[in-house]
């Protein structure tokens, strides 16, 4: 199983960026997917979550309505389209796919992503 995230890099106070990861080797369908971020020196912390419909979507509070997740089940796609972003969405990024239904729980997951760097300068 192989989740592929990209999309990081270096934008400004306010601008947006859209993060891609695409997953390969597992049925796409039957897993919850989310994204999860790690600043320098903390936890990794729960951003967003969509069930396998694409239906429900679950987002933490520092970055709901600001950031989207969507779902290309036929292009094995999940998305997160971050606008507004602020210098505390600093973090590296990654992709993870869950075949239960603990949409927060990072220990959840069974499968991750590489990560991808977004920087937001001030």
């Amino acid at each position: 199983v192989q989740l592929q995230a990209s999309g990081g890099g270096l934008v400004q106070i306010g601008g947006s960026l859209r993060l891609s990861c695409t997953a390969s080797e597992l049925i796409f369908t039957q897993y919850v997917m989310a994204w999860f971020r790690q600043a320098p020196g903390k936890e990794r912390e729960f951003v967003a979550a969509i069930n396998r419909s694409g239906v429900r979507k679950n987002y933490a509070d520092s970055v709901a309505g600001r950031f989207i997740i969507s779902r290309d089940n036929a292009k094995t796609t999940v998305y997160l389209q971050m606008n507004s972003l602020e210098p505390e969405d600093t973090a590296v990024y990654y992709c993870a796919a869950n075949r239960g239904s603990n949409f927060y729980n990072r220990g959840s997951y069974d499968y991750w992503g590489q990560g991808t760097q977004v920087t937001v300068s001030s």
